[in-house]
């Protein structure tokens, strides 16, 4: 972590910069898992789960609280608001995916190996699938909005106000 705020303070390469700053979050993620496993192993699953969705993915909500903030800095200005609101939607959204896909689908290969019958939570499982859909429309329906009404100008405000609060719903649901 010094490092790579050294390099970004003396202005290194940005891709320097940015290699150093991921290698520095590998030990930190590791390190703040194991610390909110010990707090969820005090306050038990729903607290700990909680806990656990939220510093496990603190980057991703990091990115989406600075992204809101710089749009709303930046409101005069609405190409760089859609940019910031796409990055939010796109951070939240990768993240959702990510975890509800390659991680549940590791799990289900490492499970399968063991065993031959897998028993899964129905509960869980419907939450993960109405995340997973929610995201989808929130990246579909401003896509659909803009093919709609491509030409007029105020309508285009309005895809990204729709955006915008996609990204705060997405924000609030994660």
């Amino acid at each position: 972590v010094p490092a790579s705020m050294a390099m970004g303070y003396f202005h290194a390469s940005p891709v320097l910069v940015f290699a150093t700053a991921c290698l520095a979050v590998l030990p930190l993620a590791s390190l703040m898992g194991e610390a909110t496993e010990h707090v969820a192993a005090r306050t038990g699953p729903t607290i700990g789960g909680l806990l656990n969705a939220t510093f496990g993915n603190a980057a991703e909500l990091i990115i989406a609280i600075m992204g809101l903030r710089a749009a709303a800095r930046v409101i005069a200005d609405p190409a760089k608001v859609a940019t910031y609101i796409n990055v939010v939607k796109a951070s939240i959204t990768g993240s959702i995916i990510g975890n509800l896909l390659l991680i549940l689908g590791l799990a289900f290969v490492a499970g399968g190996l063991k065993r031959p019958v897998l028993r899964f939570n129905r509960t869980s499982t419907g939450m993960s699938a109405g995340m997973l859909f929610l995201s989808v429309v929130s990246l579909v329906l401003p896509a659909l909005y803009h093919v709609v009404h491509r030409t007029d100008a105020d309508l285009r405000l309005d895809e990204r106000t729709i955006s915008l609060e996609m990204s705060v719903v997405l924000l609030l649901t994660y």
